[in-house]
């Protein structure tokens, strides 16, 4: 009997601490929350002001969306007029699903299977941004985010996200130079996330998704890739909540989105507001 016991046990802690593993990325996001590289207000330009002679640009001035073709849904047609109108200098990129098939053909073919048979078609317009982003550099956003303002200031990072709640970063709005190393080490490690796990939702945020790019965040500034040569280094610049919402002085808007939430979603979000309680 005493045997019995002493092997559950050791069984029960070899799961536990299997589990543990799997997960401790994740946990580190709760309380690793980046503000040592945020981007300070104090730090940019105020609105309407020339630019900083002194602020050298380095990431190249287009604006990458994507949506399934041109016919952009009325919705979010306004805020898209937004950022063009506030950028009449800078090349802007639609990338349809066709344009996107066709780049990841003849850039990054080692890639086309596993893009190609994602499940889910958001698998795809997330996996996009990343490859356009590490290729071209510019600055990629939803078509649910508008322009506040220009976005100059941002050009001044290398590579910059924002931050997410309650946890992570985003992948909704993000810059960075051609070939930015956290860019090529997130490209380069895609294929590694390509799981199933049951709910669309879960497969589609850990495979290619916010949490996707979260986790990889983590592994790269805990591995030490924030500090690199080049200017700043490798490092991952953040935009945080009160430098993005509902000021005079924010860089973006936000509009009606999450048009890919299929009904698991409200399940989730379920059980995320009685873990509140």
């Amino acid at each position: 009997m005493r045997r019995g016991v002493v092997l559950f046990a050791i069984c029960a802690t070899a799961i536990i601490l299997f589990l543990v593993n799997s997960v401790w990325t994740l946990l580190t996001l709760l309380v690793k929350d980046g503000h040592e590289d945020a981007i300070a207000k104090s730090e940019l330009p105020a609105i309407g002001s020339r630019p900083d002679g002194k602020r050298t640009q380095m990431i190249p001035k287009i604006i990458h969306q994507t949506y399934i073709n041109t016919s952009i849904p009325e919705v979010w047609q306004e805020a898209q007029q937004s950022c063009i109108d506030l950028h009449p200098d800078w090349e802007y990129k639609l990338w349809t699903d066709e344009m996107s098939l066709k780049f990841i053909h003849d850039e990054y073919e080692w890639f086309e299977d596993t893009f190609r048979n994602y499940p889910y078609p958001i698998q795809r317009a997330d996996a996009i941004r990343y490859f356009v982003l590490k290729h071209y550099g510019g600055i990629y956003l939803d078509l649910d985010d508008g322009c506040n303002r220009e976005l100059e200031p941002l050009l001044s990072y290398p590579a910059w996200v924002r931050k997410t709640l309650p946890t992570g970063i985003s992948n909704d709005a993000m810059g960075a130079v051609p070939d930015h190393p956290f860019f090529n080490y997130v490209v380069k490690h895609i294929e590694d996330y390509d799981r199933n796990w049951l709910l669309p939702y879960i497969t589609v945020m850990g495979s290619t998704g916010p949490l996707f790019l979260s986790v990889l965040w983590r592994h790269w500034v805990s591995g030490g890739g924030n500090v690199g040569d080049g200017p700043d280094g490798g490092r991952v610049r953040i935009v945080f909540p009160e430098e993005y919402n509902g000021h005079s002085w924010s860089f973006f808007t936000h509009h009606l989105g999450n048009s890919w939430h299929a009904a698991d979603v409200q399940l989730i979000f379920w059980v995320s507001q009685l873990l509140r309680l």
